[in-house]
């Protein structure tokens, strides 16, 4: 049997020896003169309605499991109204101190991040300013047609904003790479199965990018709707019919899946030096900057969206009533 074991033993007597404690405690042996129970122990037990609580047998081990059936609020189990019990772990965030919260993980990502570095400035800004600048030059031409008048012609003032578009979209990625390999690389990152979530995710985003210009042509991309350019009907086609706006996530997921794989190893026309060819490969892989440009990319394009989808949305309302008045 176990409890011939020495050591066991001690360890069973010991076990005993705590749970007494954790019964007195609990109150779980406090009983009222003339032999009957304690009113405290009475509602904990039903009010002796036939429910009772039974100490399991066997020395030690019953005992604990009894202390921590009480602790748990299981059946049978004693208010946790004492002053020795601890607060409910169920009873929401109310019961959660959040200054004890572990930051040692956003704390190591942030420890990569430089936000006073020129590229890393330049990359924001550039992130920033895209969208802005095609929501209010779109805009205003739905307003006043002067960019359509300028080139006399709808469509080729469209092709000239998708022109300035692109660029200023190569503009960005450009700056978000000098971002890149101005700041140190996460060691952790650098490993073959996060190299083929990088790629991966760039073979995602890229289709969904190209699949997307190919279904909406070059004038659906490149807001021709505000250039009076409209479209027949809703394109409900690959990519549209899994997700909405699957050129802005696939965009997204284009630059999570370089910042993941891309480093100075990894970028095209990045002349390495002697001493960064003899670095271990960990110090050229894996941008945290990288990674924290994506969330920014991210949150500008979720702003976008709300920005862009009902003015797009009203203005085919405008076309659908015009329609209707004419018929």
């Amino acid at each position: 049997m176990p409890s011939r074991t020495p050591g066991k033993w001690r360890f069973a007597r010991t076990g005993d020896y705590i749970s007494q404690k954790a019964g007195r405690s609990w109150g779980h042996r406090q009983s009222a003169p003339g032999g009957r129970a304690s009113r405290h122990h009475r509602a904990a037990s039903g009010g002796g309605r036939g429910a009772s609580w039974r100490r399991p047998r066997g020395p030690g081990v019953g005992s604990l499991e009894a202390a921590r059936l009480r602790a748990s609020g299981g059946p049978g189990a004693e208010p946790m109204g004492s002053s020795v019990a601890g607060p409910d772990c169920c009873g929401g965030f109310g019961n959660v101190d959040f200054r004890q919260a572990d930051l040692c993980v956003m704390t190591r990502l942030l420890g990569y991040v430089d936000p006073s570095d020129p590229c890393f400035v330049a990359a924001i800004l550039t992130i920033t300013f895209n969208p802005l600048f095609w929501n209010v030059v779109a805009r205003w031409e739905q307003r006043t047609r002067k960019l359509s008048k300028v080139f006399r012609s709808p469509y080729l003032a469209c092709y000239s904003l998708g022109a300035a578009i692109l660029l200023l979209n190569v503009l960005r990625s450009h700056c978000f790479t000098q971002a890149m390999l101005s700041q140190p690389k996460m060691e952790s990152l650098d490993n073959p199965t996060a190299y083929r979530v990088g790629l991966a995710l760039l073979g995602i985003g890229s289709t969904f990018v190209l699949s997307s210009f190919f279904a909406l042509g070059f004038t659906g991309t490149f807001l021709g709707d505000y250039f009076g350019i409209l479209m027949e009907a809703r394109v409900t086609t690959f990519p549209f019919n899994i997700l909405d706006n699957p050129m802005y996530w696939g965009s997204t997921a284009n630059y999570l899946g370089w910042a993941i794989m891309a480093g100075e190893a990894g970028l095209p026309g990045h002349r390495q030096s002697s001493d960064a060819q003899k670095q271990p490969r960990a110090s050229r892989h894996a941008s945290p900057t990288g990674l924290l440009l994506t969330v920014v990319v991210a949150l500008i394009y979720m702003v976008a969206i709300q920005y862009e989808e009902p003015f797009t949305a009203q203005i085919y309302q405008q076309k659908a009533s015009s329609s209707r008045k004419r018929s």
